[in-house]
């Protein structure tokens, strides 16, 4: 997630403080990565080093307010222009939980894909109810219409996100049971002592001892 970004994004709106652009970077992405205070002010510190923003006065109540400079306006279309790159996906835990479930002893990996697929299906559960209130919110007319807008689509990425993973879940139960099935139906392998040795090659005479003088 990129609260870089996301923070030049809302100073391009105008001037802010600190907790002012927590507040709004919460309420346009409905909490779902809440930020704190301390994270804030350390990423304008690092976007005043680096030129993209710069402080800017108080307003009435003492607060400093930090503006976009046209540096970060710049690095700012630059970051809209550029699609994200998935070549180097972010660490996954439930893709890593179920990698090192795998032959671990004492560990029912279906019984973890279960419990999994259950948590999933409750959060889709959730996402698509709010998705519900923020869609009557929308047509309704009661809502600040940029907000809500902007948390839609994030619940909407919420709920495609948790249906691919019940899909992806349902996969991994298919498979093993498949891997299982088959381990089942191969034979045992034979020891060494029940095989018997090769044939000689046809056509190949065998060496004649030779004739021991005397």
């Amino acid at each position: 997630m990129s609260i870089r970004h996301g923070l030049l994004a809302l100073l391009e709106l105008g001037p802010r403080y600190g907790s002012q652009l927590r507040s709004e970077f919460e309420s346009r992405t409905g909490a779902t990565w809440p930020l704190n205070v301390g994270q804030v002010y350390t990423t304008l510190s690092r976007l005043e080093r680096d030129g993209l923003v710069a402080q800017g006065g108080e307003d009435d109540a003492g607060h400093a307010l930090y503006a976009i400079t046209d540096t970060g306006r710049d690095e700012l279309r630059s970051w809209y222009a550029q699609p994200v790159d998935r070549t180097s996906p972010a660490r996954d835990e439930l893709a890593i939980k179920l990698a090192m479930a795998v032959g671990a002893p004492g560990v029912d990996i279906r019984e973890v894909i279960q419990s999994q697929r259950r948590h999933t299906v409750r959060a889709m559960q959730d996402y698509t109810r709010l998705k519900a209130r923020a869609l009557d919110a929308l047509e309704s007319g009661r809502s600040q219409e940029r907000d809500d807008v902007a948390w839609l689509l994030v619940l909407e990425q919420l709920i495609f996100q948790t249906e691919a993973e019940a899909r992806w879940l349902d996969h991994c139960e298919a498979r093993l049971i498949r891997i299982a099935a088959a381990s089942a139906a191969a034979p045992p392998p034979r020891s060494a002592d029940a095989i018997p040795p090769p044939d000689p090659v046809a056509g190949t005479a065998r060496p004649r001892a030779g004739r021991r003088r005397t």
